[in-house]
């Protein structure tokens, strides 16, 4: 057995430098990360207790978005500006999953999935985000738990996936205190309402809200505010802390945890100031969100961020927050999908291959990730929550590079499982094609295809792929 593979940072930079000096694109990627033990039938076994699944969230698929009492959210109402979706679309329809449900299950359980991670739409729940309870959608969402039980699909709820009540956002939204109660109580109705349900996640990619969604204005709700940001940031980690506090206070069991986006920052050369800079964006990207949640701390970096996103993280902080902040989880929940290059001018840089979307593209910064988690936080356990490739509008039905990426990321992983970080799922992103929020329905993300006028799903070539680890729990190294 070989030790499992560490690349140094110069290892990182030439493997990414060579594919691109010899032309490499998502047809023929980056060699797949070695991993420690192979069949002879050229196959890498998986853990026997690790969950393979898909993952997927409300609005992107949902649809009916006036259906059975749902009230609006801010990715309605965003949608609706002029300028801000790609195609000028919006999730109204997506892929009409609310009324197709069952459907889904079935094609699901078809491919052998053992677990499934969703979003629960806060408005359907609580249509004005507080206050009287929508029967309607609460059970839709039973049904929906009932249904994958009842085909041995694991669920894994993720309770905020991003679509913020529209009458919380005219109160303040995430940038006032009160968001963290609101977010705790509708938490508590969605723990005692989803019986059966044992793995929960809070809030999915807070560095995405702040970023994107308050810092350059490019999601829903549309703000772009420094000071916004910070406040958000603050308010988002500290309505994870309620929500977990809830959970421990609600008649559910479990296991619960934060979900993030992680993306490695590696320096472009040795320079002090390269050097310097990985380490910003670094805490920019990741320790900023996490250390606050798993060590009860913001990162000393943080004063490097712009003088008003970190007065208004600090003006948002009471005695106290921390610790409810940091309340001890159960898991983490990592979605990985790229990684980032920065030289000494804090520029990003293209080491890697790129998907068809122009993402660098390199899947040992799962490992590396995953790892991270493992040694640096100590998660007891981790989910890979989201890890996936987009592709053009026009992309046909045998997707070889979807099934490349997602072979060697699963092979990324078995390396980081192999060297001690404990794995409790993998949920590819994403089960079907779907709203891709600012970029419309011009990416697909699905191992699954959906003829948006049709609704008609068919599965992919990726998909086939998938069913047959699925079904033979081991990763082939060809095809």
């Amino acid at each position: 057995m070989t030790a499992p593979w560490k690349p140094t940072r110069r290892e990182i930079l030439a493997v990414g430098t060579a594919a691109l000096l010899t032309g490499c694109t998502p047809d023929s990627p980056v060699p797949p990360v070695p991993t420690p033990a192979m069949t002879a039938a050229g196959r890498v076994p998986l853990p026997p207790d690790l969950l393979l699944g898909l993952s997927t969230s409300a609005y992107q698929i949902e649809g009916s978005v006036s259906a059975d009492g749902r009230g609006p959210s801010i990715w309605d109402t965003f949608c609706n500006r002029k300028g801000v979706i790609v195609d000028a679309s919006s999730g109204a329809t997506a892929c009409d999953h609310y009324q197709r449900w069952s459907e889904d299950l079935d094609l699901m359980a078809s491919l052998g999935i053992q677990s499934y991670r969703f979003s629960v739409a806060w408005t359907r729940v609580l249509p004005e985000g507080r206050g009287a309870v929508n029967q309607r959608g609460l059970d839709f969402y039973k049904r929906l738990v009932e249904g994958l039980l009842d085909r041995n699909i694991s669920p894994l709820v993720t309770l905020y996936h991003w679509d913020l009540p529209q009458a919380l956002q005219d109160l303040g939204g995430w940038q006032v205190r009160d968001s963290a109660s609101w977010f705790a109580d509708y938490a508590s109705v969605v723990f005692e309402e989803l019986v059966g349900v044992r793995r929960w996640l809070t809030i999915n990619e807070p560095r995405v809200v702040v970023h994107n969604g308050h810092l350059n204005g490019q999601h829903a709700p549309g703000i772009a505010d420094e000071r916004a940001a910070g406040r958000v940031l603050h308010h988002l980690s500290l309505a994870h802390g309620r929500a977990v506090q809830a959970f421990r206070s609600s008649s559910a069991s479990g296991v619960i945890g934060p979900c993030h986006v992680l993306s490695p920052c590696y320096p472009a050369d040795d320079s002090p100031s390269a050097v310097s800079a990985a380490a910003l964006e670094d805490a920019e990207l990741n320790t900023l969100y996490l250390d606050p949640v798993l060590k009860g701390e913001y990162p000393e970096l943080t004063e490097k961020l712009p003088p008003r996103v970190q007065r208004s993280i600090e003006s948002a902080q009471r005695n106290g927050d921390l610790r409810i902040i940091s309340e001890p989880v159960d898991l983490v929940g990592i979605n990985y999908y790229t990684p980032v290059v920065i030289n000494g001018r804090g520029e990003r840089q293209k080491y890697f291959p790129l998907t068809p979307i122009d993402w660098p593209m390199y899947p040992g910064g799962l490992t590396e990730c995953l790892l991270r988690i493992h040694r640096e936080y100590g998660a007891p356990l981790i989910a890979v929550t989201e890890n996936g490739v987009g592709g053009r509008a026009d992309e046909a039905l045998d997707d070889s590079f979807r099934t490349r990426f997602l072979r060697d990321h699963l092979l990324a992983l078995k390396t980081a499982v192999d060297d001690g970080a404990r794995l409790e799922s993998y949920n590819a992103w994403s089960l079907m094609d779907n709203f891709e929020w600012a970029q419309g329905y011009s990416q697909r993300w699905g191992l699954v295809n959906v003829d948006f006028k049709t609704q008609h799903r068919k599965p992919k070539a990726s998909a086939r792929w998938y069913a047959d680890v699925l079904g033979r729990r081991s990763v082939p190294l060809q095809g």
